[in-house]
């Protein structure tokens, strides 16, 4: 009961996010995301075509 005791006020001492804040770390992670795949996928598309000329 000791370790819930202490994690019931670990939770209360945690800072969290405002939902605007919150909202903006979202929309940041997926954009972040799609251009990542958007990179990967024409990396992939560029190497497949370039060892395509070769084999």
């Amino acid at each position: 009961m000791k370790f819930l005791k202490s994690v019931k006020v670990e939770m209360q001492e945690v800072t969290w996010p405002s939902k605007a804040k919150l909202s903006k770390d979202v929309v940041t992670v997926i954009q972040s995301t799609l251009l990542f795949a958007a990179f990967f996928a024409v990396s992939d598309f560029v190497i497949d075509f370039v060892m395509k000329l070769f084999v």
